[in-house]
């Protein structure tokens, strides 16, 4: 892998590891549909000039194109976040940790089964070691808080996002490799926005919700779920998956709950433990020996 490309999977998770918390501001002052439907209106925004500037919608060869590219909107857009968000309500924050660690799994499999990449030793061994890191970096109170007796609807719609993203990433490859990393993302995020639009206006009439109510620190936690995670990150992520197998790019999810510990230190000024050391050095180590694999 090269180390633009290991960059643009830092880049990606970092901007990712500060959005539980803009997500979380966001939702303090508006409904969650109508926070994802906005996001996805930000991130279009921002895709939409660089699409038809630079000519990358031609790419896009008739009607089977565009039915696979709102297929992929599905997953890796509309239904994805807003699955994840209403989920994220409705259970608690250490079973969400713990699911969320199961994303790079769900990516290896779907990748050895439908793309044919291969399923080494060492990349089963990097993976596990990765995992390892996680859960040392969460603790073992985050841990001991998990409990199925919760929500068993908040847990199913975490854990079905992030099945959603893996297959997002699986199945968005071969298209990548083709159309291109930009192509596909502004495509998918374009297609997401114009669906999600009327979820996003039913939710505001279901809670009788106005836009005027939402604080400027949730409107700024909006744009940057939009411009800094729906655009930015996600293109950065896509742009490393055309250039490496899924596996090696789905590892580098790890590097996320690391990186937002390493955040909540710097701006919350919460203590940095020996577990996030340790975590962190197990993540480091499991993503170079998957890299390897």
């Amino acid at each position: 892998m090269t180390t633009p490309t290991r960059l643009s999977l830092l880049g990606a998770c970092a901007l990712w590891a500060v959005s539980f918390v803009a997500t979380k501001i966001a939702l303090q002052a508006a409904p969650p549909l109508t926070v994802v439907s906005l996001r996805l209106l930000v991130a279009s925004v921002c895709f939409l000039p660089l699409l038809v500037l630079t000519g990358r919608w031609r790419r896009i060869e008739g009607w089977r194109d565009w039915l696979r590219l709102a297929g992929l909107s599905l997953f890796g857009a509309g239904l994805h976040y807003g699955f994840q968000t209403v989920g994220l309500q409705t259970t608690n924050a250490s079973n969400a940790s713990v699911y969320v660690a199961t994303g790079p799994i769900t990516i290896l499999l779907l990748a050895v089964a439908f793309l044919g990449e291969r399923l080494t030793a060492r990349k089963v061994l990097g993976i596990a070691i990765a995992v390892a890191g996680v859960l040392v970096v969460m603790g073992p109170e985050t841990l001991a808080r998990f409990e199925l007796s919760g929500s068993l609807a908040g847990d199913l719609l975490v854990l079905v996002s992030i099945v959603m993203w893996g297959c997002f990433t699986v199945f968005g490859k071969r298209l990548t490799d083709r159309l291109g990393a930009l192509t596909v993302t502004s495509a998918v995020t374009l297609v997401g926005a114009a669906w999600m639009a009327p979820v996003g206006w039913l939710d505001l009439q279901r809670t009788a919700f106005s836009l005027a109510a939402i604080t400027p620190a949730a409107w700024a936690a909006v744009v940057y779920l939009g411009a800094g995670c729906n655009f930015l990150a996600v293109l950065l992520y896509f742009t490393a998956l055309q250039r490496t197998e899924s596996q090696k790019v789905g590892v580098y999810l790890y590097s996320i709950p690391p990186m937002t510990a390493v955040a909540a230190a710097a701006v919350l000024h919460e203590p940095i433990t020996p577990g996030l050391v340790l975590g962190t050095v197990l993540v480091i180590s499991g993503v170079a020996l998957t890299e390897r694999g």
